[in-house]
């Protein structure tokens, strides 16, 4: 008999040997209908897997985040089957499971272009419709390379010879189609119920330039049509928040093909930039951190002793300063050690906060740049703090508070994901323990709930980080607290403890915005450019009816200036109805009407971009409004 230990603790008994799918069965009957694929023992595993020993166990639906996975990664098999079937000619590269969906490469002769959608979606939905089992087997290497040499797929063949002479390489078989894959799968082709085929675009064989480019197409998966009617309705609604289109039709930032993945800043940009970074350093200063800046060019060798050139070298720019060589910092965290230890500290100082919005530099391939998301220079808010190992959970609470008060304040949720040491690290198992329950612990204290992405924490230590949900349901990873007991180690840094004698600190890394420019990407598509108004790069646009109102326009911007109201004139001899539509294209919060009466009376007719027309106000009126509006959101903040 073997055990089977259930997510809630239970344990079923079973003769050995039994299937996941009898597991599951044995659970419930309607669990295993709805059922996708299986954990056992915290692994991703299939349905069709047997068991043979005792194990942990859990059941995974499409409500699960593997479970989801698990459904694409078999609807990109689809796709390669359908191409295949139609195409036969074409090559097969990669096809994995990505968030929301799926993709696959194919080296064509010609062009596959969204025209050809239909007739393979057409193809993909038969193999669904004709319920295909997914049959797992697997040859040794030699035996796997003659396999797909004989199928004439050299993409596949070049895969297998990466692999160890020993390694015994598994493929999956529907029907008349195989492809080489570690799984898992679903039971059958079936089991995707909708699909849907998104884009098509280019993709170097392996992310190298140097290789050939080969044709990628995006595609989802859903287990209901709602669902994938609902995901297609959020991505529609994506397009039209497209923070680069929207990014220039307000005049906010540009990109120039003089500095690819360099964002140029324009006035009104850097009215948003300026209230998020003024808002960073009042919150900042009120808990505790001081503001430090640090060079953007430091000698490589400080770059050998962090790790970052053992870790991070093909992501760094390199230059030469009087014959030595010198790096463009990709990160903040070097420069923050070399303030700390200047100087001598006590214990009695700790924590020691140190934070900076530090400009880095960081080599992203051309394929992957997109607008302010994926740049190649950005501000970092950065801190750095110094402290005892006492102090850990208390510090890591602290951040966490803070982090979550700045989230609240533009109306994001978030989920919060707790990533353990990667396979390239640095550090003694005993460091990582410590580092990873210290940060289990603050989470813990905050009543956050959180999973854990095994293996993707940073080189020096384990990290949390903060996945924000914007206004349409996507969501972006942006905060994130590391614990490192690894830089104070390689950087000789110590501290003078009650003892009299030199201790070692721990240091945590930790950022809110994460990149101020990514940040404001993500604020232009949360809120599709309609800044709430103590957001707004213009909060006012007053405008004439005709030329008799000049003087009084310019006396209404002069005073809303002097208000602290950021506001602006518009005096083109257009109709008002004109200006009015230029205005709410433009989002702007209020606009004001400016006509005889008006000026006669002293008045401004009020008119708000979500409210409409508000009638006539005196000024000091307006004024009030506007400041409670703005002070209400400053101080919740």
């Amino acid at each position: 008999m073997i055990k089977v230990t259930l997510k809630d603790g239970k344990v079923m008994e079973f003769e050995n040997p039994i299937t996941a799918a009898e597991v599951t069965k044995a659970i419930s009957s309607s669990l295993y209908k709805k059922a996708i694929s299986v954990k056992i023992n915290g692994e991703r595993d299939e349905l069709m897997t047997t068991i043979d020993k005792d194990c942990k166990f859990e059941v995974l639906t499409f409500e699960d985040e593997d479970g989801r996975w698990t459904l694409r990664h078999t609807g990109s098999h689809i796709l390669a089957q359908a191409v295949k079937r139609l195409y036969p000619e074409v090559k097969l590269a990669i096809g994995p499971a990505i968030d929301d969906g799926f993709y696959y490469d194919f080296d064509a002769d010609f062009s596959i272009t969204e025209d050809m959608f239909p007739k393979i979606e057409k193809e993909m939905n038969k193999i669904i419709k004709q319920n295909i089992k997914l049959e797992r087997f697997e040859l040794p290497r030699a035996e796997a390379i003659k396999f797909m040499e004989e199928k004439n797929e050299p993409y596949k063949v070049e895969l297998i010879k990466d692999l160890p002479e020993d390694a015994v390489i598994s493929f999956y078989k529907q029907d008349d189609f195989t492809d080489l894959c570690a799984g898992p799968h679903v039971e059958s082709t079936g089991k995707v119920k909708v699909i849907k085929l998104l884009s098509v675009a280019g993709a170097y064989w392996r992310g190298n330039e140097k290789n050939k480019m080969l044709q990628r197409i995006y595609a989802t998966a859903f287990t209901k049509k709602e669902d994938l009617d609902a995901y297609i309705n959020m991505l529609e609604e994506a397009k039209k928040r497209d923070h680069r289109k929207i990014g220039k039709q307000l005049d906010l930032f540009s990109i120039h093909e003089e500095g690819p993945g360099f964002p140029f800043f324009h006035p009104k940009g850097m009215v948003l930039r300026n209230i998020l970074e003024n808002y960073w350093r009042e919150v900042h200063a009120k808990a505790g951190y001081d503001e430090i800046r640090t060079p953007i060019i430091l000698n490589e060798e400080l770059w050998h002793k962090s790790g970052h050139w053992d870790h991070y070298k093909e992501n760094m720019y390199f230059t030469k300063i009087d014959d030595a060589d010198y790096a463009i910092k990709p990160m903040n965290c070097p420069g923050s050690i070399l303030v700390y230890k200047d100087n001598i500290h006590s214990y009695r100082e700790f924590p020691i906060r140190l934070g900076e919005l530090g400009l880095v530099h960081r080599h992203e391939k051309s394929g992957a740049l997109h607008g302010l998301m994926r740049v190649r220079c950005f501000t970092q808010d950065d801190a750095h703090i110094f402290m005892t190992k006492e102090q850990i959970t208390e510090e890591i609470l602290g951040v966490i508070k803070l982090i979550d008060s700045f989230y609240k304040v533009f109306g994001f949720e978030y989920y919060v994901e707790l990533s353990t040491r990667p396979e390239d690290s640095m550090g003694s198992d005993e460091d990582w323990e410590a580092a990873t329950n210290g940060l289990i612990n603050a989470l813990k204290a905050a009543g956050l709930d959180y999973k854990v992405n095994e293996g993707d924490g940073a080189f020096y230590g384990p990290k949390i980080d903060f996945h924000l949900k914007d206004c349409i349901g996507r969501t972006w990873q942006c905060g994130t607290i590391q614990l490192d007991f690894q830089m104070p180690e390689r950087f000789d840094l110590n501290y003078v403890g009650a003892d009299g004698e030199k201790h070692r600190p721990v240091m945590v890394h930790r950022v809110v915005f994460g990149s101020i420019e990514r940040f404001i990407g993500i604020l232009i598509e949360h809120y599709a450019g309609a800044f709430p108004t103590w957001l707004a790069p213009v909060q006012v646009k007053v405008m004439n009816i005709t030329d008799g109102q000049l003087e009084y326009v310019d006396k209404i911007e002069k005073q809303l200036r002097e208000a602290g109201i950021r506001v602006e004139k518009d005096i083109r001899n257009e109709k008002i109805g004109y200006k009015i539509r230029e205005a709410q294209l433009k989002k702007i919060p209020y606009m004001l009407v400016i006509g005889e009466k008006e000026m006669q009376e002293g008045t401004i007719a009020v008119r708000s971009r979500k409210e409409g027309d508000l009638g006539a106000m005196n000024l000091d009126d307006f004024v009030f409004r506007i400041d409670a509006e703005v002070n209400q959101k400053i101080n919740s903040l």
